[in-house]
């Protein structure tokens, strides 16, 4: 019943999204804007910097909380905090506070990392701001960044909970942005040219 009940908790805390919470002060509920994303890329684009930090900051905070609960509380079970982590995501990407209609799940998936595998979050990290310096594409970046907790978890000889957690995340944040592949695949996926720092300048237009 316990494990039941945190799991549950962190659903109910994945729910909450910081984007829409943030948005119903402002008096604006950003699934109507831009891409309709009620995620940080999405609250950055279409209400600015101040917005969009506040809006990561609630996402990866609670799934701080979700998995440092199931560590906490959930009597030493190796499955519960990654289930617990896993269920936050959810939480993230069908709010029921919120029609089940939320984000795609990356920085509730940080917060669940800071808490659980810090070297998977360096790596995570790392691999976005690579993808990222060299193609300018945000949703790529997080996808690759996803994937690439895979092949971590098998170089280092990740217990079967962790691998597990890793390929499952990996296919899930890719499914949340079934969206952003097809606008690569046709080409009208949107581009931060200044996010490429690791182009030249010289180059960005090319």
């Amino acid at each position: 019943m316990i494990a039941f009940a945190l799991l549950v908790v962190a659903y109910l805390l994945g729910s909450l999204s910081g984007s829409l919470l943030l948005g119903r002060l402002r008096g604006v509920d950003i699934r109507t804007q831009g891409s309709g994303n009620a995620g940080g890329t999405n609250a950055l684009r279409t209400q600015g910097w101040k917005f969009a930090l506040g809006t990561v900051l609630v996402d990866v905070g609670k799934g701080v909380l979700a998995a440092w609960l199931a560590l906490r509380f959930g009597g030493g079970e190796p499955w519960l905090p990654w289930a617990a982590g896993f269920a936050a995501v959810l939480g993230h990407v069908w709010p029921v506070f919120h029609g089940f209609r939320g984000g795609k799940g990356a920085g509730t998936l940080v917060g669940v990392l800071l808490v659980l595998w810090p070297l998977g979050l360096a790596v995570l990290i790392g691999t976005w701001l690579l993808v990222l310096g060299l193609g300018g594409y945000v949703g790529l970046s997080t996808i690759l960044a996803a994937a690439s907790l895979v092949p971590l978890a098998l170089l280092t000889g990740a217990d079967p909970w962790r691998l597990g957690f890793a390929g499952v995340l990996a296919v899930f944040i890719l499914f949340t942005h079934r969206s952003n592949v097809a606008r690569l695949r046709a080409g009208t996926e949107p581009r931060f040219e200044r996010a490429r720092f690791l182009v030249p300048r010289r180059r960005a237009h090319d």
